[in-house]
């Protein structure tokens, strides 16, 4: 009830509750008059007396030490933060103007910063790889090089959210990254001026005879480009295929459709549960130019949503067998809403089961065959997980590995 009158308040009146938070005054919208007692279920019985959130506005406005903290747009954006967490979902935000655009930018998957993948190996801050004309390639960066500095500050102890905050920024303007090569003595400055990033989220290569497809994201140019992944394995005719959603962290649910349906012809890929009552299955697309190729699909923890829906349906048919680790089970549905201001909130409203009725948020996806990925693996260049998949692709054969699950099976768990 309140926030419905909340809204209403917000959308009749927006330009002079602008008006009053430009000029630091105290807004007051109105009430919901009245006591109020908690039912069972949680839910108020009654109107609520909203005053309560005016008179702590004030409060902090009037008695709080850091005057120049107190900024109402502040206020006014925490306060809905505040309000849509606490459901106590985790997936459930709310997003300020900025954060919304970055979620954006994501998404879309750009960027503004030097282009270049970072990890931390031995404790150092490495340079995984520069993007192929990127600013960083341009500049000279390689792989390999170790970062000691960002523009004069140690890396030291640093984490990779903090180093990619200094590392990127906005178009134009310059970084300064200090490096240690293994063929060169000392530390070398180089200077990289940022710019737009775009980031494929595919990439593909032949190993030896079997095509590997990495897919980062599920974003805006997933589709397409997966397409043309797909044309180019036809046109390749591997021994097999290997699918690396490692460290994927999801994205939209059409696109991971989409995918799947390269291997499943005619049946459900997933199911969206809102409640006992009502399910919705998203049904194969029907193309399933893939089914006929020896399929692996590597996962980690870092595996989520839209990668769980891939891998588990993939799974749930014995069309891919999936090795790695436990996937991260994020099989909850956000829908985003965005707002006039910029703003946006994401709010779940129903979870994902996989064809044969598990579900992923409880679960996870549980690999075929477990293999860990170490600290020491990544230091050391080993990828034992990558490794594996090449062993069992060129043996032709791991049916030992894939338990099917069959249409009648599926059927019986989705009723």
């Amino acid at each position: 009830m309140w926030l419905s009158f909340g809204v209403g308040i917000y959308l009749a009146g927006e330009n002079e509750v602008i008006r009053k938070l430009a000029f630091q005054e105290n807004v007051y919208l109105g009430k919901l008059i009245g006591k109020y007692e908690e039912q069972v279920s949680g839910n108020l019985s009654q109107d609520v007396n909203f005053d309560l959130f005016w008179d702590v506005w004030q409060s902090l406005e009037d008695l709080y030490v850091d005057q120049e903290k107190v900024i109402d747009k502040k206020l006014f954006y925490g306060a809905i933060k505040g309000m849509v967490a606490s459901v106590g979902d985790p997936y459930t935000v709310f997003m300020d103007p900025k954060i919304s655009k970055e979620f954006s930018d994501d998404l879309a998957g750009a960027f503004e910063g030097i282009g270049a993948e970072i990890g931390i190996k031995g404790d150092i801050l490495t340079i995984i790889a520069p993007l192929p004309g990127m600013p960083a390639e341009l500049a000279g960066l390689k792989a390999g090089d170790k970062v000691f500095a960002i523009n004069s500050e140690s890396t030291i102890g640093i984490t990779i959210d903090e180093a990619v905050n200094k590392i990127r920024g906005e178009k134009g303007t310059e970084v300064v990254l200090s490096i240690a090569r293994e063929e060169e003595d000392g530390l070398k400055d180089i200077s990289i001026t940022r710019d737009r990033i775009i980031v494929h989220s595919i990439r593909t290569h032949m190993d030896g005879d079997v095509f590997v497809i990495q897919i980062t994201n599920f974003n805006d140019d997933t589709e397409f480009l997966f397409n043309e992944a797909v044309r180019e394995a036809i046109d390749k005719n591997p021994q097999g295929i290997i699918i690396d959603l490692r460290n994927n962290p999801g994205g939209y649910l059409d696109t991971a459709i989409e995918i799947a349906s390269e291997w499943i012809e005619s049946d459900v890929v997933v199911t969206e549960k809102y409640n006992e009552d009502k399910k919705i299955e998203h049904l194969s697309r029907g193309r399933a130019r893939l089914k006929d190729f020896l399929t692996i699909i590597l996962v980690n923890q870092g595996s989520a949503s839209a990668s769980e829906i891939v891998s588990g349906a993939l799974q749930d048919y014995g069309s891919g067998l999936v090795i790695g680790e436990m996937t991260f089970g994020k099989g909850s549905v956000q829908t985003l809403d965005k707002f006039p201001d910029g703003s946006s909130v994401k709010i779940t409203v129903a979870k994902w089961l996989t064809p044969s009725g598990r579900s992923i948020s409880d679960e996870g996806i549980e690999p075929d065959i477990k293999i860990d990925y170490t600290l020491d693996d990544f230091n050391n260049n080993r990828d034992p997980q990558m490794d594996k998949a090449l062993e069992l692709l060129a043996s032709g054969n791991f049916s030992e590995f894939i338990a099917t699950t069959s249409e009648e099976e599926i059927i019986e768990n989705n009723n």
